[in-house]
């Protein structure tokens, strides 16, 4: 059996990162794992994609429209944009950050309200966190993407100790101890 898990967020919140660890976690679980980025304007705060796909046998790294079953949103519009990846019942774990894309910034068009309604209205399994809080808890805004991975290995049943060791294998030495306080932030959040 193969799960499909979509990270989707905007350049520069450590999406990429979140994708990694996921995929030293699933290897060091002696998965079949196989990750892929799609960056938008990520230098300019556009939309990054990452789909990994771990299993027995993943033949291709891409997540089709209603195939993946978990949707892990760094951002609310974001999450509202990525909806339809979701499979029937899948689950949508969403950062109640909101990042202002260019349109809303020079007032060309309106940030979206309602947003977490909207995905549990689209037929979502919705937890809604605020990750920028437990990340500054934690020490750093920059560790909204590890506060995340804390709240889906929770939510999902995850071993908890493998997911510490993927973020020790994966993290840089000098934001490891701030990285795992997140995660430990995050694993706790109800």
């Amino acid at each position: 059996m193969t799960e499909n898990i979509l990270i989707v967020g905007v350049g520069g919140q450590g999406t990429l990162l979140a994708s990694r660890v996921l995929g030293a976690l699933y290897a060091a679980m002696g998965e079949n794992v196989k990750i892929s980025e799609v960056h938008g304007m990520s230098q300019r705060g556009g939309s990054v994609v990452t789909y990994v796909r771990h299993g027995d046998e993943v033949a291709s790294p891409v997540i089709c429209e209603g195939e993946a079953d978990v949707v892990l949103a760094f951002e609310q519009l974001e999450a509202l944009r990525f909806v339809t990846s979701l499979k029937k019942g899948g689950r949508i774990i969403v950062n109640t950050q909101k990042i202002m894309p260019m349109p809303v910034v020079t007032g060309a068009a309106g940030y979206p309200e309602g947003i977490v309604d909207k995905l549990i209205a689209a037929g979502a399994q919705v937890t809604a966190v605020d990750a920028l809080a437990i990340a500054e808890a934690a020490g750093s805004a920059k560790a909204v993407n590890i506060a995340l991975l804390g709240v889906m290995a929770n939510i999902t049943g995850a071993d908890k100790a493998l997911f510490e060791q993927a973020i020790e294998a994966t993290v840089p030495p000098k934001f490891l101890e701030l990285n795992k306080r997140a995660f430990e932030l995050g694993y706790e959040f109800e």
